[in-house]
């Protein structure tokens, strides 16, 4: 596709001009800061790429929201001509997912899993994944239960962890617009934060980890993991 705007004399200033004029879901961009502001990890898993996420979130003012950033590899050539990578290597299939649903490019089930390796040395145990497509369900199925999957109504993510619901193990808490997210996104964090500080007072503090799947730009493809 980047080969085809290429040939047609479109350039990566023309296809960063158009990153930045896409809508953004009312209320994403608050959630975020407001995750962000309350202590939260912040981090992305997309099956989008590094120039798409960096000019959207650079544009947005929320780069510096995020700790950590799992995409696809882009770079611009001698020609001029922006070039995507696969963050997995798809000619091997090096992944290794029986996930029917993971596109071969990328399972993000297997970042999430290496994300709950790091975090459970560090003591941090919580996550909140955000979602919506069809590579989302994979990583909502690595959840534990004193996680959350925040799936998007109506969207595949929705559709196949209601037809799946005995293989999660996470809190699931569908939404259907921005609004409506971060409500639900900024009641669950008040939750953990009430029950951290109820298990200080007593004496038995651990922090916590929230991961989140899913930076919401309509063009931005989701992930993000929330640690508190």
């Amino acid at each position: 596709m980047m080969k085809e705007h290429h040939e047609q004399g479109k350039t990566v200033k023309d296809i960063e001009g158009v990153l930045k004029r896409v809508p953004v879901i009312p209320g994403v961009v608050s959630a975020v800061k407001a995750a962000h502001a309350l202590g939260c990890d912040l981090r992305i898993v997309s099956d989008a790429n590094v120039f798409l996420i960096d000019t959207i979130l650079n544009h947005l003012g929320l780069y510096d929201c995020f700790t950590e950033i799992n995409t696809n590899l882009s770079y611009v050539d001698e020609e001029g001509k922006l070039r995507i990578r696969p963050y997995h290597d798809f000619h091997t299939c090096s992944h290794g997912c029986n996930n029917h649903v993971c596109p071969p490019n990328m399972c993000k089930g297997l970042v999430i899993e290496r994300m709950q390796a790091s975090l459970a040395k560090e003591g941090k145990k919580r996550m909140i994944y955000l979602g919506d497509g069809p590579g989302d369900f994979c990583p909502s199925l690595k959840l534990k239960e004193h996680d959350y999957v925040m799936p998007r109504k109506d969207f595949p993510a929705w559709k196949l962890i209601n037809e799946n619901r005995h293989l999660i193990k996470a809190e699931i808490h569908g939404w259907a617009n921005g609004e409506e997210q971060q409500h639900i996104l900024l009641q669950i964090i008040k939750a953990i934060t009430i029950h951290e500080e109820r298990q200080f007072l007593s004496g038995d503090s651990k922090f916590q980890t929230i991961p989140i799947n899913a930076a919401h730009h309509e063009a931005l493809p989701k992930a993000l993991p929330l640690r508190y």
